[in-house]
């Protein structure tokens, strides 16, 4: 009994000493690191989050500042969103092979250094050069990010740290416009990237010390396949970001054409590879492929909505600047609060039905913004922009963990970078839809791309609803 209790209290004094251990390539960590490590990986989100809207507001100061062309400025935001696409699936993979650390980490070290070099940038060529490594570095990060809460809480909250994540999404895309707009209130565009580098600091010092870590599968990273799969979706999100020009289709055919070209040498390349870099193998699992399919829905709509909505208040409806900058927040900030009342939901109900019933909601909003009158009160239009957060919060943190749940354990990477990727392609292909609603409808533009964001919201509902299918029995 002596030595038994010596052999306990010697397990106990290894665990206490130890921040992490790892049983099967499972991690399991301490209340406290578990802490730190979300406050770690939620600060490096919150700076990729951010930037992903808050060049948006500057795009008018840098046109001024730098003297260029508006149709040459707007490649500071699609550069960023075009490397971050191209780049997650292959970091995704690359994480799998050589642990999460060191590719999360990395990311974080280049996104700072390019946030330097945007901050100090005298030409838009070297903005737009800081905004691709900046993508990059916003790729490595997010690409592996759903995979390290994965393992920094058990299966059974696995909800609550995915709703963690949601919540810091939510707000870091709701703050970036205000942000933005306080900081060039005071200072020079330069400010918004030059600020990067403080918080870069601290989320870095702390992913060092609280980060787990994780085990790479010590499988051979493809290297042409990563070349393969960079230019696929690459060009593929360039063609659709090409959209906004259509006066240049034979651009945008191209770059379609070598994309559809790099996929199947892709798709050819990994036909027999255990995890390939594309996923296919979790995508081909009804409940994964499933959710993907209703997250690039969901976050279509969000882009219809997010980039119709300023234009149809503004110039349909007569709604001051002022005013739509805080109606608009009150879709986001709903996504926020539901993210920590879904919560404990997540862990309890199924995917298919909160996603369902939150995409349901959100096709309702969406419809019922149709039906402002010209004239509209502040509360009539808060009360729909609710209804659509109400929706849209419902779907997210339970739609990241059916994907993160349902995929092997040794796959948390590459299904870490099918919750980013389509939330990617979801947001750009709603903002190539406005492009093309605006181009087609003119001033009926913004309502035309509304009307669309119900039915994309709808079609999200369909997707989610199969999952509640049992599989057929052989």
């Amino acid at each position: 009994m002596a030595i038994m209790s010596n052999r306990k209290h010697h397990s106990e004094c290894i665990m206490n000493l130890s921040t992490s251990v790892a049983i099967d390539n499972e991690v399991y960590i301490n209340a406290h690191q578990r802490r730190m490590a979300m406050f770690a990986l939620m600060t490096a989100v919150t700076l990729a989050s951010l930037d992903t809207t808050i060049s948006n507001t500057a795009l008018p100061h840098i046109v001024k500042d730098l003297q260029v062309a508006e149709a040459s400025v707007i490649w500071v935001a699609n550069a960023y969103q075009i490397a971050m696409i191209a780049t997650l699936l292959p970091f995704s993979a690359l994480g799998e092979s050589i642990g999460y650390r060191r590719i999360y980490i990395d990311g974080l070290i280049l996104f700072c250094i390019a946030s330097l070099i945007c901050g100090l940038a005298t030409s838009l060529d070297g903005l737009v050069f800081g905004r691709v490594l900046q993508g990059i570095g916003a790729a490595a990060i997010m690409s592996v990010n759903t995979a390290f809460i994965r393992h920094i809480y058990p299966l059974k909250r696995l909800g609550r740290g995915l709703s963690l994540n949601a919540l810091v999404v939510a707000v870091g895309f709701a703050l970036g416009p205000l942000f933005a707009s306080i900081i060039l209130s005071f200072t020079t565009w330069h400010w918004l990237f030059l600020l990067n580098l403080p918080v870069g600091l601290i989320a870095l010092i702390l992913s060092v010390h609280y980060l787990p870590f994780v085990k790479g599968q010590a499988l051979r990273f493809d290297i042409l396949s990563g070349v393969l799969c960079t230019a696929f979706l690459g060009l593929f999100t360039f063609s659709l970001c090409s959209f906004e020009n259509p006066d240049d289709i034979s651009k945008t055919v191209m770059s379609m054409i070598l994309s559809i070209a790099c996929l199947l040498g892709l798709l050819k390349l990994q036909a027999n590879h255990s995890a390939p870099i594309l996923s296919i193998d979790l995508l081909r699992i009804p409940i994964i492929g499933l959710s993907s399919l209703t997250s690039i829905s969901a976050f279509a709509t969000q882009a219809l909505a997010f980039i119709s909505l300023p234009f149809l208040f503004q110039n349909t409806l007569g709604i001051s600047l002022i005013s739509i900058g805080f109606l608009l927040p009150a879709w986001p900030i709903v996504v926020a609060v539901m993210a920590v009342v879904v919560s404990p939901l997540s862990d309890r109900f199924s995917a298919g039905i909160l996603c369902s019933l939150g995409l349901f909601i959100l096709s309702l909003g969406m419809w019922s913004l149709t039906t402002l009158s010209l004239s509209p009160e502040s509360f009539s239009i808060v009360w729909r922009l609710t209804v659509c957060g109400l929706g849209f919060g419902l779907f997210q943190a339970p739609n990241m963990k059916a994907i993160m749940s349902n995929a092997p354990t040794h796959r948390s990477g590459g299904a870490s970078g099918i919750v980013a990727v389509s939330r990617l392609l979801g947001q750009t292909c709603g903002a190539a839809l406005v492009a093309q609603c605006f181009h087609i409808w003119n001033q009926d533009g913004p309502e035309i791309a509304i009307w669309l964001g119900s039915i994309c919201a709808a079609l999200g509902c369909i997707f989610s609803l199969h999952r509640l299918k049992k599989p057929k029995m052989n």
